[in-house]
């Protein structure tokens, strides 16, 4: 039995706060700033109604065992408050959050070989009453090693696949250009169905071969048919699918426009790459957000 403490109890911490509660083996810990009354999570295996101690305030929160992170990207500096206490015995990291750069966000509150970026692909929607619904399945992707292994042992027993990889570089930026493209979601604010339009395919895959380009130049190793991949697999999806930065933004939230398309404008200029695709789409997107730059 682990101690596990989740941080951010959005759409993705609560479909992994019903994982772990699954296992039967955990005492499960939910850090919000707002009090729950529950959390009910309607997951493909039937309704899961969360049992956990809930903790709105760091200072009150005792040491974990392990510490899940499963906020948004832009909200790093809140979640850091709450790792002094949760990380009294050196307890690891685990950041389930978009982007590539999961250490950097954390690198300033935990020594970094505790820290274990995770790629999690998970079809799940929020709602704002203390209900989660999960629509598929879970998949989560972490480097192969001591970590990575623990990690995936928590999970034992639960309905989710956690791969273990020697190349994770790989696997954030293949799930970033998969996030990028869905920023076209966001600015027209309609759902994935609005891809099968043919100009606005087009855009997507501008922008997914952009970041592909910076993505190797960072050492990722990304097919050279990547972007029609990601294409195609929004254009499986039911037409009525909304990504977590659309839903967002419907919801009148901050969206991750830094980590997801902004990080590609960023690391295109380290390495003198053009990427004006993503940098209109970022640009755009601040401009919906008030002019305000959000990761």
């Amino acid at each position: 039995m682990a101690r596990v403490a989740v941080v951010g109890v959005g759409a993705i911490g609560g479909v992994v706060a019903a994982l772990l509660q699954a296992t039967g083996h955990h005492e499960i810990t939910l850090c919000t700033r707002r009090p729950l009354d529950g959390l009910m999570v309607s997951t493909p295996d039937g309704v899961v109604s969360v049992k956990a101690t809930n903790v709105t305030d760091p200072a009150l929160a005792d040491a974990a065992d392990w510490v899940l992170v499963a906020t948004k990207a832009y909200d790093a500096k809140g979640a850091a408050e709450w790792l002094s206490p949760l990380c009294k015995g050196s307890a690891p990291v685990a950041v389930l959050q978009n982007g590539v750069e999961h250490r950097e966000r954390f690198a300033n509150d935990v020594s970094t070989e505790l820290i274990l970026p995770v790629v999690i692909d998970c079809p799940a929607e929020r709602h704002g009453d203390g209900r989660v619904s999960q629509r598929g399945a879970v998949k989560m992707q972490v480097e192969a090693g001591g970590l990575g292994k623990d990690f995936a042992q928590l999970f034992a027993g639960a309905n989710v696949k956690v791969e273990l990889t020697d190349d994770f570089l790989t696997a954030a930026w293949r799930k970033l250009c998969v996030n990028s493209a869905g920023a076209i979601s966001a600015l027209v604010a309609k759902p994935s169905g609005v891809l099968q339009d043919e100009a606005l395919g087009k855009v997507a895959l501008e922008i997914v071969e952009e970041c592909v380009a910076v993505g190797r130049a960072e050492g990722a190793r990304l097919e050279d048919d990547i972007g029609l991949q990601v294409l195609d697999g929004y254009r499986a999806q039911p037409p009525d699918s909304i990504n977590s930065m659309l839903a967002d933004r419907l919801a009148g939230r901050p969206m991750e426009i830094d980590a997801r398309n902004g990080v590609i404008v960023r690391k295109g200029e380290k390495h003198h790459i053009r990427t004006p695709s993503n940098r209109m789409a970022v640009a755009l997107l601040q401009a919906l957000s008030g002019g305000a730059i959000l990761s």
